[in-house]
């Protein structure tokens, strides 16, 4: 049996010689089940087992008169085997090897898809951790809302990251099956068996019912996930871009040394890379579209589906794979200016802590409304007249009649903001905090 190749890229789990190693694996292992049912003398296919292999340029010059790549590569293998080549696909259909091999590719790419995700979850949490108390102001529909930490803001990330987790590993789960059962899935040049020892050895599980191809569900499935993904790595790239804008930089992607940000103008440090992310993740989704109209083939499979997915799950794949690298680069190494953070909260002159002034004012029997109305009508005017909010509630005689200087001043410090951040990280973290 050829060894399972462990490729360090994803670009080339998806080479054509990378394509019919897998084929040529799915034959051999088919060969040992036949074997192991006596269909196949046994010094026969030690013979077969030495000889085998494939020649990729043999391959190109068949296709181009069979127009067929599995009989092309057929009769690559049989040059290399000769006679016993006769052993080779015994009672098989061509997608019983195409079908079966693209669950290996595909379940190679999601490991390795895994692996990454794993180590940008690691990125994710250290910085997290690092920027647990950091305060910065939150923001909602783009504008000021109220104080939070850039840890927290970190940890939602975390958090997403891990459920992506649960989808890889259920996509893996949902695309572990092949079928080796003939052209329309009855076995009838075939022993169940054969398919089940086969698979067997090549770390698939056998389809309960299946025509001629594996239905594709599962696939869809598995770009749903990847799409889901790298829509969060866009999400987390749009949140870097908002926090480098010149009126806010808080955060800034990595700026290496020599890099320019414009052919004209040099003081400029665009984030480029976050920027690519949002771009690329799009044609991932996009690419979500064509694998959920590759489900309904005509009865028992027809082609239309077979083009399509040699353009989507690479790219796919190799992109995905490509912005969750990028990801973990630019946030292991972004830069982070936490006295920005702090100017930006006084930004606007105190009006985050308006919804605690709000409560405050509730605490003393006096209606919501009034007292949102009091807040509002002096929180407009700050808006308006660029005024300072806590000295115009210092200053209003009705807020004074209920609350104290000392329980105003009480209503703009940040220290209460952090009281509940070791409780969500403990809830998120755990002992891992």
């Amino acid at each position: 049996m050829i060894e399972r190749y462990t490729l360090p890229e994803m670009g080339a789990i998806w080479t054509e010689e990378n394509k019919y190693c897998k084929w040529l694996e799915v034959e051999l292992a088919v060969c040992e089940a036949w074997e192991e049912q006596g269909k196949i003398p046994s010094a026969a296919l030690k013979r077969i087992k030495k000889k085998v292999g494939f020649s990729l340029q043999r391959i190109e010059e068949i296709e181009k008169v069979t127009k067929h790549d599995v009989i092309a590569f057929l009769s690559s293998v049989a040059e290399k085997v000769g006679d016993d080549a006769r052993y080779i696909h015994l009672g098989l259909t061509s997608y019983d090897i195409v079908d079966t091999a693209l669950s290996l590719l595909i379940k190679e790419s999601l490991e390795k898809i895994k692996k990454d995700l794993i180590s940008l979850k690691d990125v994710i949490k250290a910085e997290a951790l690092r920027y647990k108390k950091t305060v910065c102001v939150g923001r909602t529909h783009g504008v000021h809302a109220e104080p939070i930490t850039f840890g927290v803001k970190l940890l939602v990330w975390y958090e997403e990251v891990k459920r992506h987790i649960s989808r890889i590993e259920r996509a893996l789960e949902v695309i572990s099956y092949g079928r080796i059962s003939g052209s329309v899935g009855t076995y009838i040049h075939l022993d169940p068996a054969v398919e089940i020892s086969a698979l067997k050895k090549i770390g698939l599980k056998p389809a309960k019912v299946s025509t001629q191809v594996l239905q594709r569900d599962r696939h869809a499935e598995v770009i749903a996930a990847l799409a889901l993904l790298t829509s969060s790595l866009e999400k987390f790239a749009i949140e870097i871009r908002h926090l480098q804008r010149t009126e806010v930089l808080e955060v800034e992607e990595p700026f290496t040394k020599g890099q320019k940000g414009s052919s004209s103008m040099p003081h400029k440090k665009n984030p480029v890379r976050a920027e690519r992310i949002s771009g690329l993740a799009r044609l991932i989704r996009a690419n979500l579209q064509v694998a959920l109209e590759n489900i309904p083939l005509w009865h028992e499979r027809d082609i239309s589906h077979s083009s399509a997915e040699r353009i989507i799950f690479p790219d796919s794949f190799i992109l995905a794979d490509f912005l969750l690298a990028e990801t973990a680069d630019i946030i292991k190494n972004w830069i982070v200016h936490p006295e920005k953070m702090k100017e930006d909260i006084a930004l606007t002159r105190g009006l985050i802590f308006s919804q605690r002034l709000l409560l405050t004012l509730t605490e003393k029997n006096i209606s919501r409304d009034e007292a949102y109305h009091l807040i509002q009508e002096k929180s407009l005017k700050v808006w308006k007249e660029n005024l300072d909010f806590k000295k115009l509630i210092l200053a209003d005689k009705k807020i004074r009649k209920i609350l104290s200087p000392e329980e105003i001043e009480s209503c703009f410090s940040l220290e209460p903001y952090l009281e509940k951040i070791d409780y969500i990280f403990e809830r998120v973290l755990g002992d891992e905090s």
